[in-house]
């Protein structure tokens, strides 16, 4: 099992940036695909984007392409989303996962979540 904590959540107004980290334990980064989901009030989880195992694969949501962009620090064991260009619509909790695979974008395909964190956008 991987443990997973998000941070870099928070307040920012329409077209401004954050970046989310995660910090990943408990199984070998590098066996790891890593991925982020979104989760707006009533709304289902959503895909967001996602990193294969070795870092050089990457897949977006439709909805955040050439907007958002996710990598990883295997040093760090930590994965980023540094969101820029930021909307409204773009307001939800924000989950980071793990999957087993060699890269995953489903959400059951991933099987260790994180908490969550908060990302609101203001009009």
């Amino acid at each position: 099992q991987v443990q997973l904590v998000e941070s870099g959540g928070g307040l920012v107004q329409t077209g401004g940036s954050l970046r989310l980290s995660c910090a990943a334990s408990g199984r070998a980064f590098s066996n790891i695909a890593m991925g982020w989901f979104r989760q707006a009030p009533g709304k289902e989880r959503e895909f967001v984007a996602t990193i294969s195992r070795g870092g050089a694969g990457t897949y977006y949501a439709d909805s955040v392409k050439d907007r958002f962009t996710i990598s990883r620090d295997y040093a760090a064991n930590t994965i980023y989303l540094q969101m820029n260009r930021l909307k409204p619509e773009d307001t939800a909790v924000y989950y980071c996962a793990a999957s087993r695979g060699m890269i995953a974008t489903t959400t059951s395909d991933f099987s260790s979540w994180g908490q969550g964190t908060q990302v609101t956008v203001s009009p």
